[in-house]
């Protein structure tokens, strides 16, 4: 492979078969890339991981939370000695020693309305969502369409046991999913996106799995149906189960989709 001065020392020993994979004018252009991944936890990770393991040379990862014990079954900066650490920096020094050469920055702080304009004008090639709040999903997706920015939204992984139903399609048309379903109510009702009878696309990728998801009982079994009178909530002791083989897969297929948007700028740049 040639233009060897457009990389850093060892860049091509370690990224070189991404090269062979997408062509050396792609790998150019993801050395060049600046990708945010916002939300840094069950998908949010993964998708980082993958994203710096495909030689991405600028990565901006953005949360608030800190790594938790009951993240173990999901999320891959959860290990010992990492537990309290706030999740952006435990992420963001992994990246470290996969990728010395890309620059890191971990923002501890969440994706709100006070913070949406400051976030987003960092000139992002390609914006990962991984948030789990409805609201805040729905501005981010909004903003981003609103900037031009070109977004992947990941869907929901609780409840979700079939890592093979993954899904890409517009998010007007991601099915099984009810963190999309609840998005994109939220984006027609607030945002001016096209009511439902349009059936006309958002122009959003969405990632998701195609899955009708379980419903954990208080009697510690599993049913297709929710358990009458309950209300799940968002947390990890008592929300919907999750699996590492499912959010992975998510944040993993969402990374491709964000290398596909580089590399594709990339030879449209080369012609």
């Amino acid at each position: 492979m040639s233009h060897s001065e457009e990389f850093p020392t060892d860049y091509l020993d370690r990224f070189s078969g991404i090269g062979r994979l997408y062509g050396r004018d792609a790998l150019v252009s993801l050395r060049r890339a600046h990708v945010a991944v916002i939300g840094i936890g069950g998908v949010g990770t993964w998708a980082a991981e993958a994203l710096a393991r495909s030689g991405i040379g600028r990565l901006t990862l953005i949360d608030l939370d800190e790594v938790c014990v009951t993240n173990v079954n999901r999320q891959i900066h959860a290990l010992d000695g990492q537990i309290g650490r706030p999740k952006a920096e435990a992420m963001a020094d992994r990246i470290r020693l996969i990728s010395p050469s890309c620059e890191v920055a971990a923002h501890l702080e969440f994706f709100t309305e006070t913070t949406a304009a400051r976030i987003l004008e960092s000139g992002f090639d390609v914006v990962i969502d991984a948030i789990d709040s409805v609201k805040h999903k729905s501005l981010l997706i909004a903003e981003c369409v609103s900037r031009r920015i070109p977004l992947i939204v990941s869907g929901g992984g609780g409840g979700k046991r079939d890592p093979s139903t993954l899904d890409v399609s517009d998010l007007a048309k991601a099915t099984n999913d009810r963190l999309l379903k609840r998005v994109r109510k939220v984006l027609r009702r607030d945002h001016g996106f096209p009511d439902e009878p349009s059936k006309l696309d958002f122009g959003v990728t969405a990632v998701f799995c195609d899955e009708k998801a379980v419903y954990p009982w208080a009697d510690g079994t599993v049913c297709a149906t929710p358990e009458p009178g309950s209300e799940l909530r968002l947390n990890c002791e008592s929300g919907f189960g999750t699996a590492a083989f499912v959010t992975g897969a998510i944040g993993f297929a969402a990374a491709a989709e964000a290398v596909k948007v580089v590399a594709a700028k990339g030879s449209a740049e080369s012609r």
